[in-house]
């Protein structure tokens, strides 16, 4: 059974980074599109940013753009969320979640999810 672990939240101060990490066990996400969503408090879950089976990407939150990249090491089976210049309104927990091959914003095709880690971004 595949399972996926966040790991690498925690609390910074606005223009700081973070790297999370997305650890897969149980199977190969060789095959599987990888999806990294947020939730902030009061607020709908949104898709972030996805990366296909074969590597390309895809960023839903036009306000991630040129700050976030999601990548992947197959060789690790593990898939990444580079975060630069953090805001405040980046503040939420970011859970991964995966689904073969292709990417979508919409969280129900997603199969398999983790558990989360938080993000918090203040002064």
């Amino acid at each position: 059974q595949l399972q996926l672990v966040e790991s690498g939240g925690g609390s910074v101060q606005p223009g700081g980074s973070l790297r999370l990490s997305c650890v897969a066990s149980g199977h190969t996400l060789d095959d599987y599109a990888i999806a990294w969503f947020r939730q902030a408090p009061g607020k709908e879950r949104e898709g972030v940013s996805c990366i296909r089976s074969d590597g390309s990407t895809i960023d839903y939150v036009d306000s991630v753009k040129g700050r976030f990249t999601v990548s992947r090491d197959n060789a690790k089976n593990t898939a990444y969320l580079q975060m630069n210049s953090l805001e405040p309104e980046d503040t939420a927990v970011y859970r991964c979640a995966t689904r073969p091959m292709f990417c979508t914003p919409r969280s129900p095709n997603y199969n398999i999810w983790g558990q989360g880690t938080q993000v918090t971004v203040a002064s």
